[in-house]
């Protein structure tokens, strides 16, 4: 059974109801928006709180997802750091060849990727070994490059692994050429010495004619003049010079371009 209270609130309800269904059409729509206005937060922020936990969903991320993510990139942003050490050279030999013997489409290089394994504890600096071998068509003395520049050349294959030897090791010796133009260098051969014994990311540039062309900071890169490295592979850059043998040549220190301490993938070139 209903109590008073009750009647009254549901007399004062039906009042109302009765009221607002006599009023004026106008009057009740400007009722319904004033009503409506009202409401309006509520509906808000449950649709705030709706799109809030769709955007918290979508950014719960599994972490091995992540990381496969960072190592694609990665992989991609080294694949586009060679190609445009590739295309630099291809564009700068061909606008040479193209002055003094006309036009001459340079052969491409053939890289394929290697995954270095291991390292050889006795010489940590100057060896390691990578997971391509004779299945894979590698030969001895075939360079080895990294994205920033030469690494070295295979000393000794295997089946399903090959050891590289790396520059400013004594056997990986490589002829050089410091860049001072488009047209023009100073040839010299990167080899073991004082300098790569004290600190593995330097070597020697020998055999220099002359001291005065070279400057710090100037562009080193193979120069071609071997059956081994093709021309203009970057090896580094210059630090210092100095006169040797009684002033007949000179010798330079040069920082490698490519950090050989921390190298995980590498690129074999095949002819």
């Amino acid at each position: 059974m209903l109590k008073r209270p009750h009647y009254i609130a549901l007399s004062i309800v039906l009042f109302l109801v009765l009221v607002i269904l006599s009023l004026p059409s106008q009057t009740t729509t400007q009722l319904k928006l004033a009503l409506g206005s009202l409401f309006l937060p509520l509906f808000g922020l449950a649709g705030s709180y709706q799109t809030l936990t769709e955007q918290a969903g979508n950014a719960v991320v599994p972490r091995r997802t992540l990381l496969n993510q960072i190592e694609q990139l990665k992989r991609e942003n080294q694949d586009l750091r060679f190609q445009v050490m590739q295309s630099t050279q291809v564009w700068s030999e061909n606008s040479h060849l193209s002055k003094a013997l006309g036009w001459q489409q340079q052969t491409p290089w053939k890289p394929k990727l290697a995954r270095v394994v291991l390292r050889d504890p006795a010489n940590w600096w100057r060896t390691l070994h990578i997971n391509l071998g004779q299945r894979d068509g590698v030969r001895t003395n075939m360079p080895v490059l990294a994205s920033e520049g030469l690494v070295g050349k295979i000393s000794q294959v295997g089946y399903n692994t090959s050891q590289v030897v790396l520059i400013g090791d004594p056997n990986c010796g490589v002829a050089a050429l410091v860049e001072q133009s488009r047209d023009k260098g100073i040839d010299g051969i990167i080899s073991s010495g004082s300098s790569s014994i004290l600190d593995p990311t330097v070597v020697d540039l020998t055999f220099v004619e002359s001291q005065s062309a070279i400057r710090p900071g100037l562009r080193v890169v193979t120069s071609g003049l071997s059956t081994v490295f093709p021309k203009g592979i970057p090896i580094g850059h210059v630090i210092d010079a100095s006169t040797v043998g009684f002033g007949l040549f000179a010798e330079a220190r040069v920082k490698l371009a490519a950090d050989l301490s921390h190298l995980e993938e590498v690129w074999v070139l095949f002819p």
